[in-house]
């Protein structure tokens, strides 16, 4: 009982009329095919009447064939007009249900605004920067200590060396000099030119 006084949507209303111009196109089609069958009957009328040689019913089943050819041409006329209808009527059913996408999209953006707390965004995103820059000072520092170690490595390595007796005899002296003079200024030198501060 509720579903006779229930409103009908705009969906309701033209699925509603595609069904009506869809069974018109049915009808029409149905029309045309019985005004061929009667076309080929005059035809054949005409012949048989043409070759008994009766000049007045030819003439009267000639009128009658124009009057089912040109009957036969409005259909066409009217079945382009149905097919017009319903292509203009899913043009704006696609229309409205784009209108009514857009709508329901601007009321989401409306709610999503309301419940942002711009503040809080805001302090969100700083929150983000401070640790990405924590970040990318502890990369630095990691680095750094490890270059220092390299190098100081290095030193410690060349220094131990020069010292050794069997190395003494084998290395050069201008060798051991270059490595007794690494100092912590070349070393920062060396980091400077790495780009490390």
């Amino acid at each position: 009982m509720a579903s006779l006084f229930k409103k009908k949507t705009v969906d309701d209303v033209i699925k509603e009329q595609n069904k009506e111009l869809r069974g018109t196109q049915r009808q029409i089609a149905r029309d045309r095919t019985a005004l061929e069958k009667q076309e080929k009957q005059l035809e054949m009328e005409i012949k048989k009447m043409a070759k008994t040689g009766n000049r007045d019913a030819c003439k009267v089943l000639a009128k009658q064939l124009v009057q089912v050819r040109k009957q036969k041409t409005r259909t066409y006329a009217v079945s382009s007009k149905v097919t017009s209808m319903s292509t203009q009527t899913k043009l704006m059913n696609s229309q409205m249900k784009m209108a009514g996408a857009m709508a329901t999209t601007t009321k989401t953006m409306q709610a999503v605004n309301k419940k942002m707390d711009p503040k809080k965004t805001m302090q969100t995103l700083q929150n983000f920067q401070k640790e990405t820059a924590k970040m990318d000072m502890t990369e630095e520092m990691n680095l750094l200590l490890l270059l220092r170690f390299v190098f100081f490595d290095s030193k410690e390595r060349e220094i131990s060396m020069a010292h050794a007796p069997s190395a003494a005899r084998k290395q050069p002296r201008a060798a051991t000099s270059k490595a007794d003079g690494i100092s912590d200024e070349e070393i920062e030198r060396q980091l400077k030119a790495l780009g490390v501060d």
